[in-house]
Order: structure tokens, then C-alpha cells, then sequence
């Protein structure tokens, strides 16, 4: 298994694995997913096995308690307070492997060195429970997160 920043060719693999892991909720565009990849390619990844993508990470500086809308084409930041965890997602190939301990970690990693405090992102999907067992915590915040499935929660990871 590797980690790497998303290359041009991964996009095709990127939005089949969206497809196969949100099979509820509208896809997001290209155009906003490469986005966030073009505002901090530090922290979008691929994941690979055997040259095969089978799983992404997109994430990118942010500011606190204003997560950007599904959908949102970014070309700045507002604010560098928090690592914002746009989207994590692995195809069934990846299971077994480590690879969301391995991604974590090295998110954990990047926000450290720019000087970040957190990490936080919009759970969807029940995923909350997930992200709860990782250290997250639920946050009520002021900006409505209408353009999320109804089962939305803001989350932030303290980091030590």
C-alpha cells in the first residue's frame, strides 16, 4: 500500500470510489473535488495497491466552525485555523489494510507542522460514530450544513 498526492490520471478512480461508498447522496462535480486538491495538494491523497487506486483523502487548511458547502469550488482560504476534512473514502479493495490509520496519521502530521490545532470535518451517513472512536467530538456551529445530508455532523479533532 502507498500514499501519494493525487496525480491527474486519478481522478477517473477517485469519482468511482465517491460513487461506490455514497451511493445516496448526489456526487460532487470534478471541478469542486480538484479544488481542494489544487488549494492544498500537501494533504489530498491517493491511496494505491499494485498501482491501483483504491481509496482518496481530501483535506485543506480552513477556517474553524465554517465548513465549506458540498459541492463549494475553492480557490483561497478564508482562514488557516483547522486541517478541514473534506472527504475520506476507501473502495472494498481497501479493507484490511490500515489504509485510514495510515491517512489519519499523516494528516495528524501535516496539521502539526503548519502550526493547526485541529482537524474537523462534516460526518455524513452515520459515520459519526467512526469518527467519534478516533477522538472527535460533535460541535454546534452557527453555519448551516443544509447542503449536507440531513444526518450532518460537525466534528473537531483537538490536536495535542
Amino acid at each position: 500500500m502507498q500514499v501519494r498526492e493525487i496525480q491527474t490520471q486519478d481522478w477517473p478512480a477517485i469519482l468511482t470510489i465517491q460513487d461506490e461508498c455514497y451511493p445516496n447522496i448526489e456526487p460532487e462535480s470534478l471541478a469542486a473535488l480538484q479544488s481542494k486538491a489544487q488549494l492544498s495538494p500537501e494533504t489530498c491523497y491517493v491511496i494505491t495497491q499494485a498501482d491501483a487506486v483504491i481509496g482518496y483523502c481530501l483535506a485543506h487548511p480552513w477556517q474553524r466552525d465554517l465548513p465549506p458547502s458540498l459541492e463549494q469550488v475553492l480557490d483561497t482560504v478564508p482562514k488557516q485555523e483547522t486541517l478541514y476534512l473534506h472527504d475520506i473514502a476507501f473502495s472494498a479493495k481497501a479493507r484490511g489494510l490500515g489504509a485510514g490509520a495510515a491517512v489519519f496519521s499523516r494528516l495528524i502530521e501535516q496539521a502539526r507542522n503548519w502550526g493547526l490545532g485541529s482537524i474537523s470535518l462534516v460526518a455524513v451517513g452515520g459515520a459519526h460514530t467512526y469518527w467519534q472512536l478516533l477522538g472527535f467530538k460533535s460541535r454546534i456551529i452557527d453555519k448551516s450544513l443544509d447542503s449536507y445530508p440531513e444526518d450532518a455532523c460537525y466534528m473537531v479533532y483537538a490536536i495535542d
